[in-house]
């Protein structure tokens, strides 16, 4: 039996994951960044962690493995995060302070990686080695599987999608740039654009649908709204999926990947959302008549990825 944890800025997923790379077992914890220590919040994650092996008749020391998905830079090698703003964490010697009270194999990686290794070796692109995974949150995360392996490159801090430049001298980014893809084609991005444009068109079906709270404004008012013909919202989703192919034609030409997986609150549009992007991206792809483009699905494993992912770290 594998352990597997996913780290977000609200909550701690952890699980029990068998040989079939099923979650058999499942704890949630609150995060607790902003009122913890570092050392508080991984104490916690290890007491849940020994609690769940005791819930299900587990010793520690019947744990294969113990993988950990942390938003941020993270250096596997070491298993310190150098930086994660979502847990507000610098320099946390992660995997050190666990072993302290569990002595087992340990790994760590971003949340996207393992989001992504876990859509090959159990999701959407279970019978692909080489997939990129796209994950359109609050801000947009990447990671990339190549020859059935997480590829960061090698030297720290690699494969941050999220930040490839789509439009010079764009939109200011947290990360000090102008122009990134996150700032673009994360759902943050979506909802500002949506709430902007609604406030610019109170006509729009998207304030109805809020209430007049423009501040209720999310992806899935938005697609409804377009879906239901409204024109603002039309404009809306139009901007968007451009923003969003550019990036993905961009990620296609510079990896080839077998194919590509959407993730996030975004993706629960689905088809209604990729088959508009495949026609896109098709036509921006270098070489798209010629060579082969990848196809565009969403996410199957969702909100477990991250757990499975981390668990099947190596």
């Amino acid at each position: 039996m594998r352990v597997g944890v996913d780290i977000g800025g609200m909550s701690i997923k952890i699980g029990l994951v068998d040989d079939s790379k099923k979650i058999v077992a499942k704890k949630v914890i609150p995060t607790q960044s902003d009122v913890l220590p570092a050392e508080g919040v991984v104490a916690n994650i290890a007491d849940a962690i020994i609690t769940l092996l005791e819930e299900n008749n587990l010793a520690v020391e019947q744990c294969e493995s113990i993988g950990v998905a942390c938003p941020g830079t993270v250096d596997g090698r070491t298993g310190v995060v150098l930086y994660s703003n979502n847990i507000r964490w610098e320099d946390v010697p992660m995997l050190d302070i666990l072993r302290e009270k569990l002595p087992v194999p340990m790994f760590l990686a971003n949340d996207a990686d393992a989001a992504a290794l876990a859509e090959v070796i159990a999701g959407a692109a279970k019978d692909k080695e080489n997939a990129v995974l796209l994950t359109l949150g609050t801000g947009v995360g990447g990671g990339v599987i190549i020859n059935g392996k997480i590829f960061t490159g090698p030297l720290r801090g690699g494969c941050e999608l999220g930040h490839m430049v789509i439009r010079h001298g764009g939109k200011p980014c947290t990360c000090g740039r102008r122009g990134c893809f996150e700032v673009y084609a994360s759902a943050t991005a979506l909802m500002e654009l949506a709430r902007e444009t609604a406030v610019a068109h109170p006509e729009s079906l998207m304030n109805t649908m809020a209430d007049g709270d423009v501040c209720k404004i999310d992806g899935r008012i938005v697609f409804d709204a377009e879906k239901a013909g409204d024109k603002a919202a039309k404009l809306v989703v139009e901007q968007y999926e451009e923003d969003l192919s550019v990036g993905i034609a961009n990620v296609i030409n510079m990896f080839r990947p077998e194919v590509i997986i959407l993730g996030g609150g975004v993706s629960a549009q689905e088809k209604y959302l990729t088959d508009a992007l495949q026609e896109k991206v098709n036509g921006m792809c270098y070489g798209g008549f010629i060579c082969e483009v990848a196809p565009i699905v969403t996410s199957e494993l969702k909100n477990d990825a991250g757990i499975i992912g981390a668990a099947y770290l190596s």
